[in-house]
Protein backbone atom coordinates (compact mmCIF):
# COMPACT_ATOMS: atom_id res chain seq x y z
CA UNK A 1 0.00 0.00 0.00
CA UNK A 2 2.78 2.38 0.91
CA UNK A 3 4.60 1.55 -2.26
CA UNK A 4 1.58 2.43 -4.36
CA UNK A 5 1.26 5.77 -2.69
CA UNK A 6 4.95 6.35 -3.07
CA UNK A 7 5.03 5.46 -6.74
CA UNK A 8 2.35 8.00 -7.41
CA UNK A 9 4.63 10.68 -6.09
CA UNK A 10 7.66 9.68 -8.11
CA UNK A 11 8.46 11.48 -11.29
CA UNK A 12 11.08 11.55 -13.97
CA UNK A 13 13.45 14.48 -14.22
CA UNK A 14 11.60 15.55 -17.29
CA UNK A 15 8.38 15.97 -15.38
CA UNK A 16 9.91 17.56 -12.33
CA UNK A 17 9.23 21.06 -13.54
CA UNK A 18 5.71 20.53 -14.81
CA UNK A 19 4.41 18.24 -12.16
CA UNK A 20 0.67 18.20 -12.64
CA UNK A 21 0.42 14.60 -11.45
CA UNK A 22 1.74 15.46 -8.01
CA UNK A 23 -0.53 15.45 -5.02
CA UNK A 24 -2.19 18.81 -4.38
CA UNK A 25 0.02 21.15 -2.42
CA UNK A 26 3.19 19.14 -2.97
CA UNK A 27 6.08 21.43 -3.82
CA UNK A 28 8.48 20.95 -6.73
CA UNK A 29 10.46 24.06 -5.82
CA UNK A 30 10.78 26.54 -2.98
CA UNK A 31 12.19 30.04 -2.81
CA UNK A 32 14.78 31.44 -0.43
CA UNK A 33 16.49 34.87 -0.35
CA UNK A 34 19.37 33.41 -2.37
CA UNK A 35 17.13 31.95 -5.07
CA UNK A 36 14.97 28.99 -6.02
CA UNK A 37 15.62 25.38 -5.06
CA UNK A 38 14.21 22.99 -7.68
CA UNK A 39 13.28 19.32 -7.49
CA UNK A 40 15.70 17.79 -9.98
CA UNK A 41 15.18 14.04 -9.71
CA UNK A 42 14.31 11.24 -7.31
CA UNK A 43 15.55 7.87 -6.10
CA UNK A 44 13.62 4.95 -4.71
CA UNK A 45 13.53 1.18 -4.37
CA UNK A 46 12.32 -1.23 -7.07
CA UNK A 47 8.54 -1.19 -6.85
CA UNK A 48 8.08 -4.93 -7.26
CA UNK A 49 10.53 -6.08 -4.62
CA UNK A 50 9.23 -4.54 -1.44
CA UNK A 51 9.36 -6.78 1.58
CA UNK A 52 5.99 -7.24 3.20
CA UNK A 53 7.36 -5.94 6.49
CA UNK A 54 9.01 -2.82 5.13
CA UNK A 55 6.76 -0.60 7.21
CA UNK A 56 8.45 -1.86 10.36
CA UNK A 57 11.65 -0.02 9.57
CA UNK A 58 12.52 3.59 8.85
CA UNK A 59 14.70 4.44 5.87
CA UNK A 60 18.05 6.03 6.59
CA UNK A 61 20.40 7.25 3.90
CA UNK A 62 24.18 7.32 3.89
CA UNK A 63 26.16 9.11 1.19
CA UNK A 64 29.20 7.07 0.27
CA UNK A 65 32.04 8.72 -1.59
CA UNK A 66 34.63 6.27 -2.88
CA UNK A 67 38.06 7.77 -3.33
CA UNK A 68 40.45 5.58 -5.23
CA UNK A 69 40.00 4.00 -8.59
CA UNK A 70 39.74 0.25 -7.99
CA UNK A 71 41.95 -2.30 -9.64
CA UNK A 72 40.42 -3.64 -12.86
CA UNK A 73 38.79 -7.01 -12.30
CA UNK A 74 36.79 -9.48 -14.32
CA UNK A 75 33.70 -8.54 -12.37
CA UNK A 76 34.16 -4.94 -13.40
CA UNK A 77 30.82 -5.09 -15.19
CA UNK A 78 29.07 -5.03 -11.87
CA UNK A 79 30.29 -1.66 -10.90
CA UNK A 80 28.49 1.33 -11.93
CA UNK A 81 29.80 2.56 -8.75
CA UNK A 82 32.37 5.15 -8.51
CA UNK A 83 34.95 6.92 -6.71
CA UNK A 84 35.88 10.43 -6.21
CA UNK A 85 38.28 12.39 -4.18
CA UNK A 86 36.10 12.56 -1.27
CA UNK A 87 35.12 13.33 2.08
CA UNK A 88 34.65 11.85 5.42
CA UNK A 89 31.96 9.44 5.89
CA UNK A 90 30.57 12.21 7.50
CA UNK A 91 30.73 12.94 3.98
CA UNK A 92 27.20 13.04 3.58
CA UNK A 93 27.19 16.66 3.70
CA UNK A 94 30.46 16.70 2.27
CA UNK A 95 29.30 14.35 0.00
CA UNK A 96 27.10 16.92 -0.72
CA UNK A 97 29.82 18.95 -1.94
CA UNK A 98 30.58 16.70 -4.64
CA UNK A 99 27.76 14.92 -3.73
CA UNK A 100 24.32 15.11 -4.25
CA UNK A 101 24.83 17.57 -6.76
CA UNK A 102 26.50 15.43 -9.15
CA UNK A 103 23.15 15.72 -10.63
CA UNK A 104 25.04 17.10 -13.39
CA UNK A 105 26.62 14.33 -15.31
CA UNK A 106 23.46 12.42 -15.60
CA UNK A 107 24.08 10.75 -18.85
CA UNK A 108 26.58 8.18 -17.77
CA UNK A 109 26.32 8.47 -14.05
CA UNK A 110 29.37 7.22 -12.20
CA UNK A 111 30.03 4.44 -14.61
CA UNK A 112 29.37 5.87 -18.02
CA UNK A 113 26.62 4.85 -20.36
CA UNK A 114 28.07 2.01 -22.38
CA UNK A 115 26.14 -1.18 -22.28
CA UNK A 116 27.97 -4.32 -21.38
CA UNK A 117 27.52 -7.86 -22.60
CA UNK A 118 26.00 -10.10 -20.02
CA UNK A 119 24.24 -7.20 -18.38
CA UNK A 120 20.98 -9.09 -18.40
CA UNK A 121 22.49 -11.86 -16.33
CA UNK A 122 23.24 -9.37 -13.61
CA UNK A 123 19.83 -7.82 -13.47
CA UNK A 124 18.55 -10.28 -10.95
CA UNK A 125 21.44 -9.58 -8.62
CA UNK A 126 20.57 -5.96 -8.64
CA UNK A 127 17.05 -6.60 -7.63
CA UNK A 128 15.75 -4.13 -10.16
CA UNK A 129 14.83 -5.44 -13.55
CA UNK A 130 14.04 -1.93 -14.68
CA UNK A 131 17.60 -0.82 -14.07
CA UNK A 132 19.24 -2.70 -16.88
CA UNK A 133 20.20 0.53 -18.57
CA UNK A 134 22.17 1.48 -15.49
CA UNK A 135 23.32 -2.00 -14.66
CA UNK A 136 24.92 -2.34 -18.02
CA UNK A 137 27.11 0.64 -17.44
CA UNK A 138 30.75 -0.35 -17.92
CA UNK A 139 32.62 2.85 -18.68
CA UNK A 140 33.87 3.02 -15.13
CA UNK A 141 35.90 6.17 -14.60
CA UNK A 142 36.76 5.71 -10.94
CA UNK A 143 34.68 8.64 -9.76
CA UNK A 144 31.34 8.58 -8.04
CA UNK A 145 29.11 9.02 -5.07
CA UNK A 146 26.52 6.51 -3.95
CA UNK A 147 23.38 6.51 -1.90
CA UNK A 148 23.12 3.62 0.54
CA UNK A 149 19.64 3.23 2.01
CA UNK A 150 17.58 0.57 3.77
CA UNK A 151 14.02 -0.52 3.00
CA UNK A 152 12.51 -3.65 4.52
CA UNK A 153 14.97 -6.53 4.51
CA UNK A 154 17.36 -4.96 2.00
CA UNK A 155 20.11 -2.41 1.56
CA UNK A 156 19.91 -0.58 -1.77
CA UNK A 157 22.71 1.29 -3.49
CA UNK A 158 21.98 4.02 -6.03
CA UNK A 159 24.31 6.03 -8.21
CA UNK A 160 23.83 9.60 -7.10
CA UNK A 161 25.27 10.83 -10.39
CA UNK A 162 22.52 9.22 -12.40
CA UNK A 163 18.92 10.35 -12.66
CA UNK A 164 17.72 6.77 -12.87
CA UNK A 165 15.27 6.18 -10.01
CA UNK A 166 16.00 2.54 -9.36
CA UNK A 167 19.09 1.33 -7.48
CA UNK A 168 22.02 -0.34 -9.17
CA UNK A 169 22.44 -2.94 -6.44
CA UNK A 170 20.45 -4.62 -3.69
CA UNK A 171 21.65 -6.70 -0.75
CA UNK A 172 19.06 -8.79 1.08
CA UNK A 173 19.21 -10.00 4.67
CA UNK A 174 16.38 -12.51 4.70
CA UNK A 175 14.80 -12.77 8.13
CA UNK A 176 16.31 -9.57 9.55
CA UNK A 177 16.08 -5.93 8.54
CA UNK A 178 18.95 -3.44 8.26
CA UNK A 179 18.08 -0.30 10.23
CA UNK A 180 21.22 1.85 10.29
CA UNK A 181 24.49 2.24 8.41
CA UNK A 182 27.56 4.46 8.12
CA UNK A 183 30.39 4.99 5.63
CA UNK A 184 34.05 5.92 6.14
CA UNK A 185 35.93 6.89 2.96
CA UNK A 186 39.19 6.99 4.91
CA UNK A 187 39.02 3.32 5.84
CA UNK A 188 42.48 1.78 5.49
CA UNK A 189 41.69 -1.87 4.83
CA UNK A 190 38.73 -1.48 2.50
CA UNK A 191 36.03 -2.14 5.08
CA UNK A 192 34.30 1.21 4.92
CA UNK A 193 30.59 0.44 5.31
CA UNK A 194 28.86 -0.52 8.56
CA UNK A 195 25.38 -2.04 8.71
CA UNK A 196 23.33 -2.59 11.88
CA UNK A 197 20.30 -4.90 11.96
CA UNK A 198 17.13 -5.05 13.99
CA UNK A 199 18.42 -8.33 15.45
CA UNK A 200 21.41 -6.50 16.97
CA UNK A 201 23.89 -8.02 14.50
CA UNK A 202 26.47 -5.69 12.94
CA UNK A 203 28.49 -6.08 9.74
CA UNK A 204 31.45 -4.22 8.28
CA UNK A 205 32.08 -4.60 4.56
CA UNK A 206 33.86 -2.96 1.63
CA UNK A 207 31.33 -1.00 -0.41
CA UNK A 208 33.33 -1.35 -3.59
CA UNK A 209 33.42 -5.11 -3.21
CA UNK A 210 29.63 -5.23 -2.86
CA UNK A 211 29.25 -3.21 -6.03
CA UNK A 212 31.58 -5.47 -7.98
CA UNK A 213 29.81 -8.67 -6.95
CA UNK A 214 26.73 -9.89 -8.80
CA UNK A 215 24.96 -11.59 -5.88
CA UNK A 216 22.36 -10.27 -3.49
CA UNK A 217 24.24 -11.15 -0.33
CA UNK A 218 27.04 -9.46 1.57
CA UNK A 219 30.52 -10.58 0.55
CA UNK A 220 33.70 -10.38 2.59
CA UNK A 221 31.82 -9.24 5.68
CA UNK A 222 33.10 -9.09 9.24
CA UNK A 223 30.31 -10.08 11.63
CA UNK A 224 29.95 -8.53 15.10
CA UNK A 225 27.50 -9.35 17.90
CA UNK A 226 26.61 -12.47 15.96
CA UNK A 227 23.23 -13.87 16.96
CA UNK A 228 23.10 -11.33 19.78
CA UNK A 229 26.10 -12.76 21.61
CA UNK A 230 26.77 -9.38 23.22
CA UNK A 231 23.41 -7.63 23.05
CA UNK A 232 20.10 -8.98 21.76
CA UNK A 233 18.33 -5.64 21.41
CA UNK A 234 17.83 -3.83 18.11
CA UNK A 235 20.58 -1.65 16.66
CA UNK A 236 19.32 1.93 16.56
CA UNK A 237 22.31 3.93 15.30
CA UNK A 238 25.83 3.35 14.13
CA UNK A 239 28.76 5.64 13.36
CA UNK A 240 32.48 5.69 12.75
CA UNK A 241 34.59 7.59 15.27
CA UNK A 242 36.29 10.51 13.43
CA UNK A 243 40.04 9.95 13.27
CA UNK A 244 39.40 6.73 15.16
CA UNK A 245 41.47 4.46 12.90
CA UNK A 246 38.71 1.92 12.37
CA UNK A 247 36.85 2.44 15.65
CA UNK A 248 33.07 2.54 15.47
CA UNK A 249 30.12 2.79 17.81
CA UNK A 250 26.80 0.95 17.80
CA UNK A 251 23.81 2.19 19.79
CA UNK A 252 21.07 -0.21 20.91
CA UNK A 253 17.44 -0.02 21.92
CA UNK A 254 18.26 -0.96 25.53
CA UNK A 255 20.29 2.20 26.17
CA UNK A 256 23.71 0.58 25.71
CA UNK A 257 26.35 1.68 23.24
CA UNK A 258 29.29 -0.51 22.25
CA UNK A 259 32.71 0.50 20.98
CA UNK A 260 34.33 -1.77 18.39
CA UNK A 261 37.73 -1.80 16.71
CA UNK A 262 37.57 -3.44 13.32
CA UNK A 263 41.20 -4.56 13.60
CA UNK A 264 40.21 -6.94 16.40
CA UNK A 265 38.34 -10.22 16.34
CA UNK A 266 34.67 -9.72 15.69
CA UNK A 267 33.49 -12.89 17.44
CA UNK A 268 34.68 -12.05 20.92
CA UNK A 269 32.42 -12.54 23.93
CA UNK A 270 33.64 -10.17 26.64
CA UNK A 271 31.71 -10.25 29.89
CA UNK A 272 30.73 -6.81 31.10
CA UNK A 273 29.54 -6.25 34.67
CA UNK A 274 25.82 -6.11 35.34
CA UNK A 275 24.40 -2.59 35.20
CA UNK A 276 23.18 -1.83 38.70
CA UNK A 277 21.37 1.42 37.96
CA UNK A 278 19.77 1.74 34.53
CA UNK A 279 19.32 5.50 35.01
CA UNK A 280 23.02 6.26 35.51
CA UNK A 281 25.75 6.72 32.90
CA UNK A 282 28.57 4.20 33.15
CA UNK A 283 31.47 2.86 31.06
CA UNK A 284 32.92 -0.65 31.27
CA UNK A 285 35.91 -1.99 29.34
CA UNK A 286 36.37 -5.53 28.05
CA UNK A 287 38.67 -7.76 30.01
CA UNK A 288 40.18 -9.28 26.89
CA UNK A 289 41.45 -7.81 23.65
CA UNK A 290 38.31 -8.65 21.74
CA UNK A 291 35.28 -6.82 20.41
CA UNK A 292 33.47 -4.95 21.68
CA UNK A 293 36.25 -3.18 23.56
CA UNK A 294 33.91 -1.09 25.71
CA UNK A 295 30.29 -0.68 26.72
CA UNK A 296 28.77 2.70 27.47
CA UNK A 297 25.46 2.58 29.29
CA UNK A 298 23.88 5.88 28.28
CA UNK A 299 20.29 5.85 29.42
CA UNK A 300 17.18 3.89 30.26
CA UNK A 301 15.45 3.26 26.93
CA UNK A 302 16.56 3.48 23.34
CA UNK A 303 19.50 5.52 22.08
CA UNK A 304 17.98 7.10 18.98
CA UNK A 305 20.93 8.95 17.46
CA UNK A 306 24.66 9.43 17.99
CA UNK A 307 26.70 12.22 16.37
CA UNK A 308 30.33 13.29 16.71
CA UNK A 309 31.64 16.81 16.45
CA UNK A 310 33.77 17.27 13.33
CA UNK A 311 37.04 16.95 15.27
CA UNK A 312 35.85 13.83 17.05
CA UNK A 313 36.36 15.33 20.51
CA UNK A 314 32.72 15.41 21.57
CA UNK A 315 29.94 12.90 21.11
CA UNK A 316 26.24 13.74 21.36
CA UNK A 317 23.49 11.22 21.99
CA UNK A 318 19.70 11.58 22.15
CA UNK A 319 17.28 9.00 23.39
CA UNK A 320 13.89 7.71 24.33
CA UNK A 321 14.13 9.42 27.72
CA UNK A 322 14.16 12.83 26.03
CA UNK A 323 17.69 13.82 26.99
CA UNK A 324 20.52 15.19 24.92
CA UNK A 325 23.85 14.15 26.39
CA UNK A 326 27.23 15.50 25.29
CA UNK A 327 30.35 13.52 26.20
CA UNK A 328 34.08 14.08 26.04
CA UNK A 329 34.62 10.87 24.08
CA UNK A 330 38.29 10.25 24.80
CA UNK A 331 37.97 10.95 28.52
CA UNK A 332 34.62 9.16 28.74
CA UNK A 333 33.11 12.08 30.65
CA UNK A 334 29.61 13.56 30.55
CA UNK A 335 29.95 17.28 29.77
CA UNK A 336 26.42 18.61 29.57
CA UNK A 337 22.92 17.98 28.33
CA UNK A 338 19.29 18.49 29.05
CA UNK A 339 15.75 17.40 28.48
CA UNK A 340 13.34 18.03 25.66
CA UNK A 341 10.24 20.06 26.31
CA UNK A 342 8.22 16.88 25.86
CA UNK A 343 8.77 13.28 24.83
CA UNK A 344 11.68 11.50 23.18
CA UNK A 345 14.45 13.12 21.15
CA UNK A 346 14.91 11.42 17.78
CA UNK A 347 17.79 13.14 16.00
CA UNK A 348 20.80 15.39 16.54
CA UNK A 349 23.47 17.16 14.48
CA UNK A 350 26.54 19.34 15.07
CA UNK A 351 27.47 22.64 13.47
CA UNK A 352 30.75 22.49 11.55
CA UNK A 353 32.51 24.68 14.11
CA UNK A 354 31.30 22.53 17.00
CA UNK A 355 29.58 25.46 18.72
CA UNK A 356 25.98 24.31 18.38
CA UNK A 357 23.95 21.12 18.40
CA UNK A 358 20.53 20.65 16.86
CA UNK A 359 18.03 18.21 18.29
CA UNK A 360 14.52 17.27 17.24
CA UNK A 361 11.86 14.96 18.56
CA UNK A 362 8.36 14.32 19.75
CA UNK A 363 7.71 17.85 21.03
CA UNK A 364 7.64 19.10 17.40
CA UNK A 365 10.44 21.55 18.24
CA UNK A 366 13.92 22.04 16.81
CA UNK A 367 16.20 22.83 19.72
CA UNK A 368 19.48 24.73 19.32
CA UNK A 369 22.00 23.90 22.04
CA UNK A 370 25.10 25.99 22.74
CA UNK A 371 28.25 24.18 23.77
CA UNK A 372 29.64 27.39 25.26
CA UNK A 373 26.55 28.04 27.39
CA UNK A 374 25.74 24.34 27.87
CA UNK A 375 22.03 24.93 27.39
CA UNK A 376 19.23 25.52 24.89
CA UNK A 377 19.57 28.97 23.32
CA UNK A 378 16.71 28.83 20.80
CA UNK A 379 13.63 26.81 19.87
CA UNK A 380 12.43 26.47 16.31
CA UNK A 381 8.63 26.36 16.05
CA UNK A 382 7.01 25.35 12.78
CA UNK A 383 6.56 21.59 12.57
CA UNK A 384 3.14 20.04 13.12
CA UNK A 385 4.44 16.62 14.08
CA UNK A 386 7.56 14.87 15.33
CA UNK A 387 10.87 16.23 14.05
CA UNK A 388 12.75 13.29 12.56
CA UNK A 389 15.83 14.84 10.92
CA UNK A 390 18.02 17.91 11.49
CA UNK A 391 21.22 19.16 9.84
CA UNK A 392 23.31 22.30 9.49
CA UNK A 393 23.96 23.58 5.97
CA UNK A 394 27.74 23.87 5.97
CA UNK A 395 27.79 25.07 2.36
CA UNK A 396 25.60 28.10 2.88
CA UNK A 397 27.10 31.42 3.85
CA UNK A 398 25.34 34.64 4.74
CA UNK A 399 25.30 37.25 1.95
CA UNK A 400 27.01 39.75 4.26
CA UNK A 401 29.68 37.35 5.42
CA UNK A 402 32.91 39.16 6.20
CA UNK A 403 35.05 36.24 5.08
CA UNK A 404 36.82 35.90 8.42
CA UNK A 405 35.50 32.42 8.96
CA UNK A 406 33.43 33.47 11.95
CA UNK A 407 29.88 32.21 11.63
CA UNK A 408 27.54 35.07 12.30
CA UNK A 409 24.50 33.41 10.74
CA UNK A 410 23.86 29.67 10.53
CA UNK A 411 21.53 27.98 8.06
CA UNK A 412 20.03 24.68 9.11
CA UNK A 413 17.17 22.44 8.04
CA UNK A 414 14.70 20.06 9.60
CA UNK A 415 12.19 17.49 8.37
CA UNK A 416 9.35 15.80 10.17
CA UNK A 417 6.54 13.34 10.13
CA UNK A 418 4.36 16.21 8.91
CA UNK A 419 5.99 15.59 5.46
CA UNK A 420 7.50 19.07 5.50
CA UNK A 421 10.95 20.56 5.00
CA UNK A 422 11.80 23.65 7.06
CA UNK A 423 14.84 25.87 6.56
CA UNK A 424 16.00 28.20 9.31
CA UNK A 425 18.45 31.06 9.71
CA UNK A 426 20.03 31.35 13.13
CA UNK A 427 21.61 34.71 13.88
CA UNK A 428 22.76 34.64 17.46
CA UNK A 429 23.03 38.41 17.77
CA UNK A 430 19.39 38.80 16.79
CA UNK A 431 17.88 36.39 19.34
CA UNK A 432 15.49 38.12 21.69
CA UNK A 433 16.05 36.92 25.23
CA UNK A 434 12.72 36.51 27.02
CA UNK A 435 12.21 38.67 30.08
CA UNK A 436 11.01 37.27 33.37
CA UNK A 437 7.71 38.97 34.05
CA UNK A 438 6.53 39.28 37.63
CA UNK A 439 3.52 37.16 38.47
CA UNK A 440 0.27 38.96 37.76
CA UNK A 441 2.05 41.56 35.68
CA UNK A 442 0.71 43.01 32.48
CA UNK A 443 1.55 41.09 29.29
CA UNK A 444 3.07 44.32 28.02
CA UNK A 445 5.32 44.68 31.06
CA UNK A 446 8.83 44.85 29.65
CA UNK A 447 11.08 45.40 32.63
CA UNK A 448 12.49 42.86 35.02
CA UNK A 449 15.25 40.28 34.92
CA UNK A 450 15.89 38.02 31.97
CA UNK A 451 15.00 34.37 31.91
CA UNK A 452 16.67 32.40 34.67
CA UNK A 453 17.29 29.63 32.17
CA UNK A 454 19.19 32.02 29.95
CA UNK A 455 21.29 33.52 32.74
CA UNK A 456 22.14 30.51 34.82
CA UNK A 457 25.42 28.68 34.33
CA UNK A 458 25.51 24.92 34.58
CA UNK A 459 28.39 22.88 36.07
CA UNK A 460 30.08 20.34 33.83
CA UNK A 461 28.33 16.99 33.93
CA UNK A 462 24.90 18.41 34.76
CA UNK A 463 21.79 17.46 32.84
CA UNK A 464 19.34 20.33 32.73
CA UNK A 465 15.60 19.89 33.21
CA UNK A 466 13.27 21.02 30.43
CA UNK A 467 13.09 24.83 30.39
CA UNK A 468 9.83 26.71 30.54
CA UNK A 469 8.35 27.63 27.17
CA UNK A 470 8.64 31.31 28.06
CA UNK A 471 12.33 31.03 28.93
CA UNK A 472 13.73 30.28 25.48
CA UNK A 473 13.90 32.57 22.39
CA UNK A 474 11.75 31.34 19.51
CA UNK A 475 12.74 31.02 15.86
CA UNK A 476 10.41 31.05 12.87
CA UNK A 477 11.33 29.09 9.73
CA UNK A 478 12.58 30.82 6.61
CA UNK A 479 10.96 28.14 4.43
CA UNK A 480 8.22 25.65 5.35
CA UNK A 481 6.84 23.41 2.60
CA UNK A 482 5.16 20.03 2.24
CA UNK A 483 7.45 18.18 -0.16
CA UNK A 484 6.58 14.46 0.24
CA UNK A 485 3.39 12.49 0.66
CA UNK A 486 4.98 10.34 3.37
CA UNK A 487 6.53 11.19 6.75
CA UNK A 488 10.16 12.23 6.38
CA UNK A 489 13.10 10.60 8.13
CA UNK A 490 16.13 12.73 7.25
CA UNK A 491 17.91 15.29 5.11
CA UNK A 492 21.43 15.95 3.83
CA UNK A 493 22.97 19.20 2.61
CA UNK A 494 25.48 18.99 -0.21
CA UNK A 495 27.29 21.74 -2.03
CA UNK A 496 24.90 21.57 -4.95
CA UNK A 497 21.71 20.18 -3.44
CA UNK A 498 19.51 19.22 -0.53
CA UNK A 499 18.46 15.57 -0.22
CA UNK A 500 15.23 14.75 1.60
CA UNK A 501 14.28 11.21 2.58
CA UNK A 502 10.93 9.65 3.40
CA UNK A 503 10.67 6.84 5.90
CA UNK A 504 9.36 4.55 3.13
CA UNK A 505 12.48 4.87 0.98
CA UNK A 506 11.83 7.76 -1.42
CA UNK A 507 14.61 10.30 -1.86
CA UNK A 508 14.31 13.69 -3.54
CA UNK A 509 17.23 15.79 -4.77
CA UNK A 510 16.64 19.54 -4.67
CA UNK A 511 19.18 21.55 -6.65
CA UNK A 512 20.47 24.79 -5.18
CA UNK A 513 19.99 28.08 -7.02
CA UNK A 514 22.43 28.28 -9.91
CA UNK A 515 23.19 24.55 -10.06
CA UNK A 516 19.93 23.45 -11.63
CA UNK A 517 20.60 25.68 -14.61
CA UNK A 518 24.00 24.10 -15.19
CA UNK A 519 22.75 20.50 -15.04
CA UNK A 520 23.75 19.76 -18.61
CA UNK A 521 27.40 20.50 -17.94
CA UNK A 522 29.88 17.97 -16.65
CA UNK A 523 30.59 18.94 -13.09
CA UNK A 524 33.32 16.48 -12.22
CA UNK A 525 36.02 19.17 -12.17
CA UNK A 526 33.78 21.28 -9.98
CA UNK A 527 33.23 18.35 -7.69
CA UNK A 528 36.92 17.72 -7.26
CA UNK A 529 37.51 21.38 -6.52
CA UNK A 530 34.62 21.76 -4.13
CA UNK A 531 35.67 18.75 -2.13
CA UNK A 532 38.97 20.40 -1.31
CA UNK A 533 37.38 23.60 -0.11
CA UNK A 534 35.52 22.23 2.89
CA UNK A 535 36.68 19.97 5.72
CA UNK A 536 34.97 16.63 5.76
CA UNK A 537 31.94 16.09 7.91
CA UNK A 538 29.31 13.56 8.69
CA UNK A 539 27.58 12.09 5.73
CA UNK A 540 24.62 10.33 7.10
CA UNK A 541 20.97 10.97 7.22
CA UNK A 542 19.61 9.66 10.43
CA UNK A 543 16.04 8.51 10.56
CA UNK A 544 14.77 7.72 13.98
CA UNK A 545 13.94 4.07 14.31
CA UNK A 546 11.49 4.52 17.17
CA UNK A 547 8.90 6.58 15.31
CA UNK A 548 6.30 3.90 14.85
Amino acid sequence: MMNTAGSNTMMSSASASGNNAQSPGLKTYFKTPEGKYKLQYEKTHPSGLLHYGHGKTVTQVTLAHLKDKPVQTQSQSSSSLGVNSGVRSAAARFLGGGNGSRALSFVGGNGGSKSVTGASSRIGSLGASSSNNVVGSSNFDGKGTYLVFNVGDAIFISDLNSQDKDPIKSIHFGNSNPVCHAFDPDAKDGHDLLIGLNTGDVYSVALRQQLQEVGKKLVGAQHYNKDGSINTSRCTCITWVPNGDGTFIVGHADGNMYVYEKSKDGSGDPSFPVIKDQTQFSVAHARYSKNPVARWHICQGSINSVAFSTDGVFMATVGRDGYLRVFDYKNEQLICGGKSYYGALLCCAWSMDGKYILTGGEDDLVQVWSMEDRKVVAWGEGHNSWVSGVAFDSYWSAPNSDGTGENVVYRFGSVGQDTRLLLWDLEMGELVVPVRRPSGGSPTFSTGSQSSHWDSACPVGTLRPAPSMRDVPKLSPLVAHRIHTEPLSGLIFTQESILTVSREGHIKIWMRPGFAESQSSNSDPLLSTSLKEKPSISGKVIGSSCKQ
